[in-house]
């Protein structure tokens, strides 16, 4: 297939050798002069995924219409902030019927969309297609297993994506659960950011398996509300997602957590990872969401108290523990 890839950050980067591999034409664009000259001479992005050598037959350009025309699917994979400019600017130059695979894993702050309803308002004509699960670039780069799942609104287009992406390293499911994958990808990151904060404090092991477990949790009450399915959030855009972002050391947003938990301000941990902790931006969304959908989100509102208020992590941790006594599961009732 001849395939254009709409950002050159560390996920474009792996997936555009990803795809090389797998026998396709590969077009990368970048909107960064500076960035695609650095590729070009290089076949390598030194800053965001150094050692990961692209194929000389990879074409990068600042040119968008030459990475759009003639393509039979485009993987979106600008940070999700900037998925809605994106597709706006493409948009004049999508025919009808062309295939969107969006990678990136956000909720836009303004609107509380999904980030595949962002790009379908923007390119009505387009048929969308999302990837997520536990997929770090440094891994996926070097050709490490990897597992994820494909959503789409019908089977022909997901089984589609599934035979363009999946190789001998890494295996693609298929879903028709387009919401439940997209708010899994998205709400994990805010629980990152409250595991990174927990080890920034010096919390162990025992914090962060609650955290995690406690954020599956809060994750599935407002997704399976929004209408996903239950079962999603057991699987690898949800459970499997989680757990990788909360424990990585690839992990930007359990990385700025960190910082965070140390004492720095979410800016200045954002400005030392020196790449979009996409946890920030959904954070306010997710508040947003549990407000709107009247599902109780502790985790998350602590961590937007943390990043937006200046309330001290430490006291936010204590306050998650301090809370009323409840049952661990509410729909199981004791025998009599």
């Amino acid at each position: 297939m001849n395939i254009g890839i709409l950002g050159a950050g560390s996920w474009g980067i792996a997936l555009a050798r990803l795809l090389s591999l797998n026998g396709n034409e590969i077009t990368v664009w970048s909107i960064d002069p500076e960035e695609i000259a650095m590729l070009n001479e290089y076949c390598e992005h030194k800053t965001k995924l150094p050692g990961v050598i692209l194929s000389g037959a990879t074409t990068f350009t600042t040119d968008l219409e030459l990475a759009i025309k003639g393509k039979d699917l485009l993987v979106m994979a600008v940070p999700s902030p900037f998925v809605r400019s994106t597709a706006k600017i493409a948009a004049p130059y999508i025919e009808d019927g062309q295939i969107i695979v969006n990678v990136a894993k956000g909720i836009e702050e303004e609107t509380l969309m999904r980030l595949s309803q962002v790009i379908e308002e923007e390119i009505p004509n387009a048929k969308v297609a999302v990837l997520s699960g536990p997929s770090h670039a440094e891994e996926v780069g070097k050709s490490m297993p990897t597992t994820v799942v494909v959503g789409a609104h019908d089977e022909e287009l997901a089984k589609l994506v599934q035979d363009t992406f999946m190789n001998d390293f890494f295996r693609v499911y298929t879903s028709p659960d387009m919401v439940g994958i997209e708010l899994g990808g998205a709400l994990k990151n805010v629980i990152a950011l409250a595991a990174g904060i927990a080890d920034g404090l010096g919390c162990g092991d025992n914090t962060k398996a609650a955290l995690i477990t406690r954020g599956i949790h809060e994750i599935k009450n407002l997704g399976t509300k929004m209408g996903g399915n239950p079962e999603t959030f057991s699987g690898l855009s949800g459970i499997g997602d989680l757990i990788v972002t909360c424990a990585s050391v690839h992990s930007r947003n359990r990385k700025a957590g960190f910082l965070i938990g140390q004492g720095k301000t979410y800016s200045e941990a954002m400005d030392e990872v020196k790449m979009i902790v996409e946890g920030v931006y959904s954070a306010k969304a997710a508040r947003a969401l549990a407000e709107k959908y009247d599902v109780s989100m502790p985790i998350v509102e602590a961590v937007n108290r943390v990043l937006f208020e200046d309330y001290p992590a430490k006291k936010a941790l204590n306050k998650l523990l301090t809370r009323d006594k409840k049952d661990e599961i509410a729909d199981i009732s004791w025998d009599d």
